[in-house]
């Protein structure tokens, strides 16, 4: 038996595990949970994350206005499936608290470490590149100076300090659509200045569906099996573009190091909402809520840059799937400093 290390979360929302499926990961049957158009101004959200707060759900979302725009909005829920939105996009301040409002930003990742929240997103920079902010009431959002330098998406910090540093995944690219594809890691003291990069997880393998290039999820889980990441990976077809999901186990102190991971798919468009949309054949997952008395995980994901869906799995299904289909690549083993 696999353990969550966390706290328990009673509310968590949950389906049973359909009878005769046979996937690790399976789809709430009223998927999709947020539809098109779902406040004025705003035609899609997707690619969101949400978390607990208090008793009840708190998520930024990645609302694409009607002029097409991407900004992030915050959203309130009781019970993390239904969801009101403010009609106001998330305003942004310095640390002066100045206007420090980015001029465009997607793909938001939230999470809590000690005493504050943190929404890291991709942004502009002279290029795609991360930006990040902290609020400790959800009222007054403070931006951060920028991690990294142009290009780089899919920053996602871990939940906790390891050897006392914030720690952040991410993906280097440059300025087309992140041929580089690879996921790598980066220590800061505070938040401001970052170095001791190291290469995680490179895409490849011999399944093609992560072939093109691969990019952290959720914030990763603490587990005694070590840190739990959820993953995007990329493969090209004559029809363009697939996005699926699967996952990888980090080593818990050394976390550049892969300890097991999935050469296989967990989760691929398969439903409606995933293969038809603005971007079709799209599974982006950015969020998990998990009970660590039932080892329940709730994965919230983006659908065909459309819609948001929700996915349910457990701590055991998951990591029996990425044993059972292990498959590390040629310096996912290694401490990444190369």
């Amino acid at each position: 038996m696999s353990k969550i290390l966390g706290e328990n979360l009673p509310n968590i929302p949950w389906q049973e595990k359909p009878a005769n499926f046979n996937g690790p990961i399976w789809r709430h049957t009223e998927n999709p949970i947020i539809k098109r158009n779902p406040v004025e101004g705003v035609a899609r959200i997707f690619n969101s994350a949400v978390m607990p707060y208090g008793d009840e759900f708190i998520g930024v979302f990645r609302g694409e206005t009607i002029n097409g725009r991407p900004h992030i909005y915050l959203g309130y829920s009781k019970d993390a499936i239904n969801w009101e939105f403010e009609k106001e996009k998330i305003k942004f301040v310095d640390e002066e608290g100045s206007d420090y409002q980015p001029l465009y930003a997607y793909d938001p990742r939230l999470l809590k470490i000690e005493d504050a929240y943190y929404i890291i997103w991709c942004g502009d920079f002279d290029g795609a590149a991360i930006g990040i902010a902290k609020t400790t009431d959800f009222k007054t959002f403070i931006r951060l100076e920028n991690p990294f330098l142009p290009f780089n998406r899919n920053g996602v910090l871990f939940p906790k300090k390891i050897d006392g540093k914030y720690v952040m995944l991410s993906r280097p690219s440059d300025n087309g659509h992140t041929p580089f594809g690879d996921v790598f890691l980066s220590k800061s003291p505070d938040l401001k200045y970052w170095g001791e990069h190291r290469i995680v997880m490179q895409k490849g393998g011999s399944g093609w569906w992560q072939s093109i290039k691969i990019g952290c999820g959720p914030a990763p889980i603490e587990t005694d099996e070590g840190w739990l990441m959820f993953y995007h990976g990329v493969t090209g077809t004559c029809n363009g573009l697939v996005y699926s999901m699967s996952a990888a186990i980090l080593d818990k102190n050394c976390p550049s190091k892969v300890l097991y991971r999935a050469g296989s798919i967990m989760l691929t468009p398969e439903e409606w909402y995933e293969e038809r949309g603005f971007v079709a054949n799209v599974v982006f997952p950015c969020a998990a809520l998990t009970d660590a008395e039932t080892g329940r995980i709730a994965i919230y994901y983006g659908a065909a840059d459309t819609y948001v869906g929700l996915a349910y799995t457990t701590i055991d299904e998951t990591v029996k799937f990425i044993k059972e289909h292990n498959e590390l690549g040629t310096i996912d083993g290694q401490e990444g400093k190369l």
